[in-house]
């Protein structure tokens, strides 16, 4: 512990050094990084120096003890700073959990009917109405960006923004399958079907995060389909951007607007090209990466929401809550709960 700590106060140091650098100044992309770390790093230091401040004053105080006229103030030393080391020990490994270095983004939200049909847009529409009361609980805002209706109901897809407090630390378990087995809305013969929607909660990258060569794209243009402003179906508002390096296509026509179109459409690509960042970061540390709850892979089955058996289960953690509560009301919030503490456990078990 000890060792580890005292590298992790000379990096504090090597790190206050270089944000005096004039060639760091001179960066500001460089500079704000750096200025975010410092500032991140600062309560876990000032915890570290205090460790390390109770361990050499142990020492100091053990060098005393053959001195009979010190022997007392030595033992009384000792015994109180090793009654703080445990407290210290235990404030210091939750610090040295890794956080996610988007957990205080906000987010973008794409969800997507997948297998079942009209069924499956149906639910796509149900998760994202859970969504909304969740953030409403929140006391989050949400700016829907992009739209596609189904005509049975719900949605093949929407894409919506979410702002407020570590929006991305809550709803980053989110990303993956949902699937939902009960008698739709559209079955004559009451049998149960089971159908599908995918999520993926991107955390919102600014020009800091990611920036993008105008160069590499390709924008193209097209008459909207659906509801987004007096000019939708008489102009070429809509808007597709290819990000040529990467092959990420992105779009956006619910906005009354091309320009508003393609604010949005870029914000979601700079989005995609952050989480890729991210995911390949992840992978180079290889086996050094701490485990946590589920990969964050859109394509990974995560949760069940079975309305016969009134139940929601989330295969991740074998969490299980009532389909009413969770789907229908506000039961996502302790779920969430339940897979921020299973996260953060299996986290700490590998910390120190």
């Amino acid at each position: 512990m000890r060792d580890k700590l005292s590298k992790i106060v000379a990096g504090y140091k090597e790190l206050e050094q270089k944000l005096g650098d004039p060639a760091v100044l001179a960066d500001q992309k460089e500079y704000t990084r750096l200025s975010k770390e410092y500032s991140k790093q600062g309560p876990l230091v000032e915890k570290a120096r205090e460790y390390l401040q109770a361990c050499e004053d142990i020492d100091d105080a053990k060098s005393m003890l053959g001195d009979a006229d010190m022997r007392e103030f030595a033992q009384e030393t000792i015994a109180e700073c090793e009654a703080k080391l445990p407290g210290l020990e235990e404030d210091i490994k939750f610090m040295l959990i890794p956080e996610d270095p988007a957990d205080e983004k906000d987010i973008i939200v794409e969800i997507r009917g997948a297998a079942g049909g009209d069924e499956a847009a149906i639910f796509a529409g149900d998760l994202y109405k859970m969504y909304a009361r969740f953030c409403e609980s929140q006391r989050w805002k949400i700016e829907t960006m992009d739209v596609s209706a189904s005509e049975a109901g719900g949605y093949k897809e929407i894409q919506f923004k979410v702002k407020g407090d570590h929006v991305y630390s809550l709803m980053k378990f989110e990303s993956g399958v949902h699937r939902v087995q009960r008698v739709p809305k559209t079955e004559s013969q009451g049998r149960i079907h089971t159908s599908t929607a995918t999520v993926a909660v991107l955390p919102e990258a600014d020009e800091i995060d990611v920036e993008i060569n105008e160069n590499d794209l390709r924008i193209d243009v097209y008459r909207a389909g659906g509801p987004g402003g007096q000019c939708v179906n008489t102009t070429d508002s809509a808007v597709r951007i290819t990000h040529l390096p990467s092959g990420l296509v992105v779009q956006s026509q619910d906005q009354k607007s091309q320009l508003q179109n393609k604010i949005a459409a870029m914000a979601v690509l700079r989005s995609r090209l952050y989480e890729k960042m991210l995911a390949e970061q992840q992978a180079a540390e290889g086996a050094e990466r701490l485990a946590q709850i589920g990969s964050g892979d859109r394509a990974e089955k995560i949760r069940t929401y079975n309305a016969p058996q009134d139940r929601v289960t989330d295969h991740r953690i074998g969490y299980n809550g009532t389909y009413n509560g969770v789907l229908l009301g506000d039961g996502l919030g302790d779920l969430i709960t339940a897979l921020q503490a299973a996260d953060r456990a299996r986290k700490l078990e590998q910390a120190v």
